[in-house]
Formats: structure tokens, sequence, C-alpha cells
């Protein structure tokens, strides 16, 4: 008798947690890899690595097949993400660290500079929502300013900060320790090798399933971006998952270069990519479980495309990590911005649906703004997908274009525009052409193989205009002048 009271009650207590939430605006949470490539999730096309959870959001949801990162590294990316501008107007466009705020490393305690902050005047998704009072909190790698500064995530609109605020501290997913807020979390028995005691990512999961636990009874916004599958190649040597496909995924000799070594490194990455996939679903159960399903918009993407070759002991070759496209990260080719989206809302977002909307990171805050009923900022760059989201594509309005900058990896410009695309590279680099543009239809070659720059001129002169007008000056680089084209 008595444990059919106490399930009577549990049962009781998940119908008014679901009856309170339907009245009021969605839970939001935004899941964010690490370097994860667009073919390295089985609803992508991935034959190794195992991704059942992300695979499951798809399947009872939407998956995007033109969707972009915000830039083709981490920082950058994050800033198109958080702010909804594109890499012509954000205000971070590289990765960097803060030389001239050295002097405040002894002031607050910092081990490792953070990068370059965003300022006051950005206005991130967590400050959108606080418009209708959302909980917000973030699990994982930061990468856009250190506490003491403009950029401190608790000024930038989140409640909850946990983990990496720097990404070179991320470099090592047994750190000494994490970051609670403003407050250093000592990991006892982690000493930055390669194995450790307390894995990073499974206290982001941990942390992130008591922020829900704790704000279930509020909307809530959860971002977690993951530090993984970025190098080092590190997961719990005990762990199952490893076990497995150490039996099963062939190893190779190869040379070494950059951050910890590995013994088994293609079962160590696909190893990180499942226990990820894994956390995810504690995640998303946990949602299930509280009666908050039906009242919860859940997104997976990743920040740029996935990591060279052999480097720290990825292989993204054997992998097929990019898919049909050229290029991994660092490249404004389609494999170093192109990435996965899923999403699901169950009674609102069509399952099994599909997309070939084109997107870009820039995009999802003034989407969330519309799902949850805010203002998103004036003057960004983003358009709202809510409508492709929702079945409503009669309503949905196209991007006029999506531009891309990147002063690293050579200095780089690329612009999509329908199914063509425009890509300038080296145009920081001695003895090279600058003004040379690539162009490439998509629909036709997706892998860029072919340049057909010669046959269109006019599409030519069209995109350089773009090019041309769609930035602003940047305190941070300079590329060479584009009045010349």
């Amino acid at each position: 008798m008595k444990r059919c009271l106490l399930a009577l009650l549990v049962c009781l207590t998940t119908l008014s947690f679901a009856a309170a939430a339907a009245d009021r605006p969605p839970n939001v949470i935004y899941l964010l890899a690490d370097d994860l490539g667009y073919n390295e999730l089985g609803c992508y096309g991935q034959k190794i690595i195992r991704t059942p959870n992300i695979d499951r959001i798809a399947k009872e949801g939407i998956r995007f097949t033109n969707h972009y990162s915000g830039n083709a590294v981490c920082a950058p990316s994050r800033c198109c993400l958080m702010t909804g501008r594109h890499p012509g107007h954000a205000y971070i466009r590289n990765n960097g660290d803060p030389k001239d705020l050295q002097h405040l490393a002894a002031k607050y305690g910092w081990e490792f500079l953070g990068q370059n902050p965003i300022p006051d005047s950005e206005v991130t998704i967590a400050e959108v929502l606080k418009q209708k009072g959302y909980a917000t909190g973030a699990a994982g790698k930061w990468g856009l300013g250190h506490f003491g500064t403009t950029g401190d995530p608790n000024k930038q609109g989140f409640d909850l900060f946990y983990g990496f605020n720097c990404q070179r501290h991320a470099h090592n997913h047994y750190p000494t320790f994490l970051w609670r807020n403003d407050t250093k979390e000592i990991l006892p028995g982690n000493d930055r090798t390669l194995h450790g005691e307390t894995f990073s990512q499974d206290r982001f999961a941990d942390v992130a399933l008591e922020f829900i636990r704790e704000n279930n009874d509020r909307p809530f916004f959860l971002y977690m971006p993951f530090a993984i599958p970025h190098l080092s190649i590190q997961v719990p040597e005990d762990s199952p998952i490893l076990a497995e496909y150490r039996r099963t995924i062939p190893e190779e000799d190869y040379v070494h270069k950059g951050y910890l070594k590995h013994p088994t490194p293609r079962a160590g990455y696909a190893a990180m990519v499942t226990h990820m996939d894994r956390d995810i679903g504690k995640i998303t159960d946990l949602v299930k479980e509280l009666g908050l399903d039906e009242n919860t918009i859940v997104m997976f993407s990743s920040d740029n495309g996935p990591t060279y070759d052999r480097l720290g002991g990825s292989d993204s070759a054997f992998f097929e990590s990019a898919g049909v496209f050229s290029g991994l990260k660092g490249s404004l080719h389609e494999g170093g911005i192109r990435v996965p989206l899923v999403a699901r809302w169950p009674g609102r977002i069509k399952p099994g649906s599909e997309s070939d909307h084109i997107s870009a990171f820039w995009d999802v805050l003034p989407t969330i703004a519309e799902l949850t009923g805010t203002q998103a900022p004036e003057g960004i760059d983003g358009v709202s997908f809510a409508p492709t989201l929702l079945g409503e594509t009669a309503k949905q309005k196209k991007p006029e274009y999506l531009y891309w900058e990147f002063a690293a990896y050579g200095g780089q410009q690329a612009v999509r525009k329908g199914n063509w695309k425009a890509v300038r590279q080296n145009m920081t680099r001695k003895n090279s052409d600058p003004l040379r543009i690539f162009l490439y239809d998509l629909e036709a070659d997706p892998s860029e193989s072919k340049d057909v720059a010669a046959d269109y001129p006019e599409l030519v002169a069209d995109f350089a205009t773009i090019m041309k007008n769609g930035r602003t000056k940047s305190e941070l680089f300079k590329f060479p002048p584009l009045d010349r084209q």
C-alpha cells in the first residue's frame, strides 16, 4: 500500500509540474559539441561512432542539412552564437588571449588568461531570456572573457556558469580545478595528465542535471558548450564505451603531434563522442521524468568542423568526419563550417522532419527569442528559423546571404547565397593572390572541388561587393585593403 501511495504521489507531482510548465514559456536546452564534424553523428551518416541519443532527437524532431557554425574555430563561433551577429559584425573574430589584461590574473586568481572578452554592449541569448525571468545556466567551455572582465558569463546574463572559462584550460579533460561562477572548485586526484579521478565532462553533466532539478518550477535556459571531442583525446580508462571501441576499431601507428598522446586514439576519440551522447541522454531523460518534455526545446550542434588529421591522435579521415565536404577546422570551406543541427520539441516540431533551410549560428538568438516570446536586440544579423522548426515553412524568411571572415589560417572570407558559395583565401600571406575569389555551385558540387568563377563573372562581382561591404572595422585584426577589388 505504501509503495502504491508513493507511486501515486510521484505521478501527481509530475502531472502538476507538467500542467504548470504548459502555462509558461518553453524551456530551452542548447547543446554544443566542440570540433564535432558534420558526419560524426549516426543521423548524418556516421558508421563507426554511436550517438543514439542525439539520433533520437533528430528522429523525434528535425534535422537540418544546411546549417553553419559562426566561424571556423571556437571563440569567434561562440560569439556569433551568443550575440546573433555574423563574423563581419561580431566583436570576437579570432581566437586569442587578452594580453592587455594580464594584470588581472593575480587579482582574480586566473591560471589561464581566458579569451578576448565580449563587451557590455553585446546582448546574449541569456540576457534576452531574462526578459521573461528565465533561470540561466551554462556548463562547459565559455571562451568569451574571464571573470573580472566584461565577458564574465555572470555579467552576460548567466546565473550559473560551471566549467572552463578559458579555452586553453579546456585542452585537458582532467583539470586540477573548474570554475563555479568566480570560485575555483578543486578536483582532487587530477593533475592534467592523461587520466585522473574526475572527468570534467561528467561534472558538466552532473551540474546540468542539478540545474534542471533546481529550476523545474520556472522557465530555464541551459547552455551546454561541451569541451569534447576537442583534443586532448581523453575518456575514463575504465569506461565500458572505451572497452567496446577498443575491441571493434582498428588502430595503426602514427606520428603524434600536439596534446597528450592516447594509446588507442581512434577508440578514445569515438568513446569521447559516445560519452557525450550518453550524458545528453541523461539530460533528456530527466526532462521527461519531470514532466517538462512537451514544454522544452532541445537543440544540438557543433561549434565548427572536425580537427586536422593526426593532431593529438585525431583521425578525421578514418571517421570521414566531414563527410563529402572539403576542409576541416580552421577553413571556411564547407568541412570547416557546415555543422549538424537537430532539434526536438514534442507536440510542436513534427517528428522525422528534415530541412534544407540555409541558416547559421547568428540565427539561433532570434529563433529562441521568437519561440519564447522575448524580444531580440535590434541591429543583429540573424534571421529566425522558428517557422521551419514549427513546420510553417511558408512563413520562413530566407537570409539574403551568409557571410564569414576569419583572420587566421592565412586570412579568409566566404559568402553563401542560395546554392552559390564564394571563398577567398591566403589574404594575409605573402606571394599570394588575396583578391582571387573561388566560386562553387554547392548543389552540383558540395565538395567544392570545381572552381567555376571564370564562367560566372557577374556572380563573382556580386560576391566581391558583399565581401567588401559585409564587414565593419575590427580592433582585433586587419585585412589587406578591400577597395582594390
